[in-house]
């Protein structure tokens, strides 16, 4: 070869796009037709139905707006965060003891716990309720105090509500941490690191990553769940409202201002939930 032709080969431009041969042919993306109709069509529904609410007399707005900071929707409001908040806590408390228990080697252990979830995940929420406040028939007396004394409405709910919750919480809690790889666990053993270091450091952090969404969903289901207490006179969010309303007999927009406080309240928690989850799944394929 020439030295004109290496020359020439050498100051030749590199293509444009190497890995593209210029006789290839283009790939153009197959309409998708029937995907913008069906989301045209879903948007006007959308459209239709909020004008529907928004222009509906009925709802009465303006009531809706004098109602939604009310003083006895306000103290509602506050027992059902309260009551939530304690239910919560206390329940995943018990909970955890409950995994543990699922998760001991010990076989009575294992199978007092296994039959505390089967038993109050088998049995209805508002029965448990009814039968905690129907206590006294059984039990007129405990400790020389008269069981209606002892266990007034609220003191029922958490009661109730907090064994109910415990036995889906130890579920939960098991299963974030039977997520967690035995091998880091056992690596862990070989370092000399006690007990309750390696639950802390090694355990808990990554069981946490299994563990957020779904105690995230059990708290707004609590939430939204403490509304069932009014069955027995507690005055949360919706037994407020149906207090005023039947007295009002302006059912509608009072149960507008429930359900308004309910989405504002979820909506909190969502987003709580949100930096929650991402906070723990630092460092892995879910953060980024």
């Amino acid at each position: 070869m020439s030295s004109d032709t290496l020359a020439n080969v050498a100051t030749a431009p590199p293509p444009e796009n190497p890995a593209v041969l210029p006789d290839t042919p283009r790939i153009v993306p197959r309409p998708r037709a029937g995907q913008w109709t069906a989301a045209a069509l879903v948007l006007v529904l959308l459209a239709l139905a909020a004008t529907s609410v928004i222009r509906n007399e009925a709802f009465q707005w303006g009531l809706v707006a004098d109602y939604f900071t009310s003083a006895s929707v306000l103290r509602g409001l506050w027992l059902t965060l309260w009551l939530t908040a304690v239910v919560m806590v206390l329940g995943f408390a018990l909970g955890t003891l409950l995994a543990m228990g699922r998760l001991s080697a010990n076989p009575v252990l294992r199978t007092v716990s296994w039959g505390y979830v089967w038993f109050f995940r088998s049995m209805p929420i508002l029965v448990q309720l009814l039968f905690w406040f129907n206590i006294g028939a059984l039990y007129p007396e405990v400790f020389g105090v008269r069981t209606v004394n002892l266990m007034g409405p609220v003191t029922i709910a958490v009661v109730g509500l907090t064994l109910h919750e415990a036995a889906y919480a130890a579920e939960v809690v098991r299963g974030g941490i039977l997520s967690v790889d035995r091998g880091q666990i056992e690596a862990a053993q070989s370092l000399g690191l006690g007990r309750w270091r390696r639950w802390r450091r090694i355990v808990l952090p990554q069981a946490m990553r299994s563990i957020v969404p779904p105690a995230g969903n059990m708290l707004i289901g609590t939430l939204k769940g403490t509304s069932i207490v009014s069955v027995i006179a507690v005055q949360d969010l919706l037994y407020s409202v149906q207090l005023v309303y039947h007295r009002t007999y302006q059912v509608i927009p009072l149960l507008m201002v429930a359900t308004l406080w309910y989405v504002v309240v979820t909506s909190v928690l969502g987003v709580g939930q949100y930096y929650v989850e991402r906070h723990y799944a630092r460092g892995s394929e879910r953060a980024r």
